[in-house]
Parts: structure tokens; sequence; C-alpha cells
């Protein structure tokens, strides 16, 4: 069944729906050597999926600590490096924050997202400090990003049992003082981000 829309395109609406009943029954009943070759030919063509099996199947889970270093490394290596302006430094942020969600999704380690963008944030804003140290228009978004991933911390970090919370309150505690130290700290009072927390 197709919808046509008015640039003559179409949307198939076999493609948006769930399997019917008597498609799934038929393509269980298919020979096993059959319905190998077609999850094979489907597995390849979703790379997320790949990567997925790769660190179930062949890795069975045991490099989790492996692959959160090589994101920390990528992380020391990023503060290390030069920016030229917040801009720049904020679209390094903005990549390894997307290889930590990677890393969540493919590995399923949920403590990572605490973990990892807690280390992005202290590792960034101490190393950039003079970067992001004053105010200005070419520092805005980047402000901006520093207060909403510090939100985004504060959360996690908000929704963890009483016992966890202890492990990671200094850490947190120089985060914030960190977002109000640099150029992040109006935006960090408009979101209304605590300046510290008590144990």
């Amino acid at each position: 069944m197709a919808l046509y829309l008015q640039d003559k395109s179409y949307i198939n609406y076999t493609l948006l729906m769930a399997l019917p009943n008597a498609l799934k029954t038929a393509i269980l009943q298919m020979p096993t050597k059959e319905k190998d070759k077609l999850l094979l030919r489907l597995v390849a063509k979703d790379s997320t999926l790949v990567d997925r099996l790769h660190f179930e199947l062949i890795e069975e889970g045991t490099t989790l600590e492996e692959r959160r270093d090589e994101i920390r490394s990528r992380i020391d290596r990023t503060a290390a490096r030069r920016h030229d302006t917040p801009g720049w430094l904020m679209m390094d942020m903005r990549d390894l924050s997307g290889a930590i969600s990677y890393h969540v999704k493919i590995t399923k380690d949920k403590s990572a997202a605490l973990d990892l963008n807690l280390y992005l944030l202290l590792t960034i804003m101490e190393a950039q400090q003079d970067l992001l140290k004053t105010y200005s228009s070419r520092a805005d978004t980047c402000a901006l990003y520093l207060a909403k991933k510090a939100n985004t911390v504060l959360t996690a970090f908000n929704r963890l049992q009483d016992d966890y919370r202890f492990d990671y309150l200094s850490d947190i505690n120089r985060m914030l003082e960190w977002i109000y130290a640099l150029c992040s700290k109006m935006y960090a009072r408009q979101i209304g981000l605590p300046q510290n927390i008590e144990n």
C-alpha cells in the first residue's frame, strides 16, 4: 500500500508497519540456512547492531574498561590540544559526547554516561580554563553548552541511590565550582544549577 504525496513521491506503508503475523510465521518456517543468510544480510546493514553484536559475542563484554579508557584518552588528547576559539572546543566536546553516547548504546554501560561525561567536563574545563575564563559573544554558545552538559550530569547524579552518590560528590562539586568560575556561570544561574551539593 502506498500514499502519494504532492511532490509525486510516495511512502510505502509496508516499510513502516510491523510485520503481519502471516509473514512472521512464514519467515519462522523458512529453512535455517536461508534464514541465516537473510539475518546476516540484514545485520550487515546496521553498523550499530554490528558493533553491539561484536561487543557481546566476540569480545564477550570483557573489553568494557578498555573501551572506557579509549574514550578517556580521546578526552585527554582533546583537552591538551590548543583550540583557537571556544566554538572549536565545543565542537570537539560534542564529538566526544557523541562517542560517550555511542559507547553506552553499544555496551549498555549506563554508569559510563555519568562517569565519562563528568570526566569530559572536568578535564576540559581544567585544561582549557584560560580559553573559557571570560564570557564573550565568541564564548556564548560554548558557555551555554557547558551549563547544559553540567545540568545533564547533575540530573544523572541525582538519580543515583544515596550509597553511590557519595562516590561522585567530590567530583560533582568540583564540576559546579568550575561551571561558576568560567564563562558558563550566567547560564548556570539561569538553568538553576546549585553552586555546590551538601552530603
